[in-house]
């Protein structure tokens, strides 16, 4: 079959590199490049190039297993890394970093805090609490985060200095949004990433030379013959016969079958009029949220005390509640030694020196709340229906190997096993 796939994220490059074994698979998407959220950028101090991942950046051993297979089957080669994660909070002079023991203390006034010892404690609690409403998939999983910490009497130290900004950190969400956050969804990502867990925890690894080299490693394999960059799509007609493409320069394609690896918001609007009422509500059901990315090399952004200094570092100084406000240290995240410190900073651009970015950028985010579990459950009412499949990470957890997983999900429906 004749099968476009629409969009050169992660979920297109993954259904173009399984489809591909059985059928005939162009590649289309509308930026001039491949990758989506995999962009690496090329920076050059003192005479000496540097590649920084400013979107897709880690993955791990326990949850990214079709990730994992797809990196080795392309040869691409990969290092540990270190997930470490701190809080900056002026306000209440609080400054931590979960590392260790050494750096939970950095700020050392902490050692003699009787509400840190109090969070440190709530935080063992949660976490025990957490596994077991999990085993006996207790009622209380299906409330919101806010009213589950209310009803288990967690308090403010924990709620506003833990787990609100590590949730939102982790789904580049708001901190206003996170009282709204289905637990059921929260403490499964949490247990399955070892987050409940004291020590065992997996393994976090990161792209050697930058992201973007499986990228590289996927076109020299596949070749880029049948990829097509900078194509607008402008119409999408479907019919017994299957779907035709036309572009913003008139031009119009023929397919059998069509795959939207596009974020939900994107594929509804791709189909304007042509969309069913139920694309219009599972695609509808799902939002999605902007979020504005610098790469640069202002330390301020960091906790005050070096030895806090964390892979990912959020900085509740900012006062956003709408938006996540962190920012990744990326000499730890890719093991860069280098005579600046690189860091990429979400939603808090009018705290760094204009002198010291490098780099501006947008990525958007699915937000997670009930309404997009809702839609999720609804997928099989449109996919396949209409020549038209839709994968991407919005599916699932809203990371890589999720948009991964979405594609093999879709070659699966299109008789390409993996």
């Amino acid at each position: 079959m004749r099968i476009a796939v629409v969009g050169g994220g992660i979920s297109g490059m993954m259904a173009w590199y399984l489809l591909q074994r059985k059928h005939d698979v162009t590649l289309i998407e509308a930026n001039d490049y491949l990758g989506g959220h995999t962009a690496t950028v090329d920076v050059t101090v003192e005479g000496k190039q540097y590649a920084i991942d400013t979107g897709f950046i880690v993955f791990n051993n326990w949850t990214y297993p079709i990730f994992n297979r797809f990196i080795a089957e392309l040869g691409v080669a990969y290092q540990h890394t270190t997930m470490s994660f701190s809080v900056k909070h002026s306000a209440q002079n609080l400054e931590y970093n979960g590392n260790t023991f050494s750096s939970l203390f950095a700020q050392r006034r902490n050692l003699i805090r009787p509400s840190f010892w109090g969070m440190l404690l709530e935080i063992v609690r949660f976490n025990k609490l957490g596994k077991k409403l999990l085993a006996e998939q207790h009622a209380d999983l299906d409330l919101a985060l806010g009213d589950f910490l209310h009803k288990h009497d967690f308090g403010s130290a924990i709620r506003d200095n833990y787990l609100m900004p590590m949730g939102a950190a982790i789904w580049s969400a708001g901190l206003a949004e996170m009282p709204a956050f289905p637990v059921r969804f929260f403490l499964r990502f949490f247990n399955n990433h070892g987050l409940l867990n004291v020590s065992d925890r997996p393994q976090w690894s990161v792209i050697k030379g930058g992201s973007k080299r499986y990228v590289d490693a996927l076109c020299t394999k596949l070749g880029t013959d049948n990829v097509k960059l900078g194509q607008r799509i402008s119409q999408i007609q479907r019919d017994d016969k299957g779907v035709m493409l036309q572009f913003a320069d008139g031009r119009t394609e023929h397919y059998d079958k069509l795959v939207l690896a596009c974020h939900s918001d994107q594929a509804l609007a791709l189909l304007g009029d042509a969309a069913s009422e139920d694309e219009r509500a599972v695609l509808g059901g799902i939002a999605y949220q902007k979020n504005e990315v610098v790469l640069h090399t202002d330390t301020r952004l960091l906790p005050t005390r070096q030895r806090a200094w964390a892979a990912w570092n959020y900085n509740l100084d900012a006062n956003i509640n709408d938006r996540a406000t962190l920012t990744y240290n990326m000499n730890i995240l890719q093991g860069i030694s280098a005579p600046v410190t690189f860091c990429v900073t979400l939603n808090n651009s009018a705290a760094i020196a204009a002198d010291k970015i490098l780099g501006v950028y947008q990525y958007d985010h699915p937000v997670y709340n009930h309404y997009t579990l809702a839609a999720q459950q609804q997928r099989s009412k449109i996919n396949g229906v209409n020549h038209t499949y839709f994968c991407g990470a919005y599916w699932y957890n809203g990371f890589h190997e999720d948009g991964a997983k979405s594609a093999v999900d879709v070659a699966a429906l299109l008789g390409v096993d993996y």
